[in-house]
């Protein structure tokens, strides 16, 4: 950027000697293409500048993200909150997910929650981003993931299972996916779950040892 800067100045005193100074007309054959061309550079590098500030910095990944919370065990389980929220008569509600998480904790997990992108547009009537969906279930940040618009949420709801060794709430059986994440086809892996009577239930099960992904 200093460079170009230097260039132009230059340049540009060369063109003001030509034209102010008669013996030196000539002069403005090689001070004028060089003052375009220094202008040129400079804009060119001011642009890239603006460019590289403006240039959003790329989302954090959830298996990544939750991963600072690995310093002392965890039994983590992944919860799909778009499948769970429909659990209470197949109604959307915030507060089936909110009882599910805090349930879950009382029997000694910890859950991280995972959101399509349209989550909050079906619970609250706009987008909601990570920070509020957690503020709703009573969870930090870094528990909660919305995915990005367009892409589904299985892949980062299985990939941070995997990464975390956890298990995943969720009465979804992710048959599309079961060949890349052939865990979910053992026993005790996926936690089915729902309402009788209005009480919430899980079928934890006896979760299985699962096979060696290579």
């Amino acid at each position: 950027m200093i460079v170009p800067f230097i260039l132009c100045l230059v340049s540009l005193a060369g063109v003001s000697v030509a034209l102010i100074l008669p013996p030196f007309s000539d002069f403005i054959l090689l001070a004028g293409p060089c003052a375009l061309a220094s202008l040129i550079l400079l804009l060119r590098a001011g642009f890239s500048d603006a460019v590289r500030v403006a240039k959003p910095l790329p989302p954090k990944v959830f298996p990544r993200r939750i991963r600072l919370g690995r310093a002392r065990p965890q039994n983590w389980v992944i919860i799909d909150g778009s499948n769970v929220m429909h659990w209470k008569d197949g109604t959307p509600q915030i507060e089936t997910l909110r009882e599910v998480v805090q349930h879950l904790t009382s029997l000694g997990f910890s859950p991280g929650v995972v959101f399509d992108a349209n989550a909050g547009h079906i619970l609250a009537g706009k987008y909601q981003h990570h920070y509020a969906m957690g503020k709703h279930l009573g969870l930090p940040e870094d528990r909660v993931m919305v995915v990005d618009k367009g892409s589904p949420a299985d892949p980062t709801i299985l990939a941070a299972a995997r990464d975390l060794g956890a298990r995943i709430v969720s009465n979804d059986r992710y048959k599309d996916w079961a060949d890349l994440h052939p865990e979910v086809r053992v026993v005790g892996h996926l936690i089915k779950g729902g309402y009788r009577d209005g009480k919430l239930w899980f079928d934890l099960g006896q979760r299985a040892s699962p096979p060696q992904v290579r």
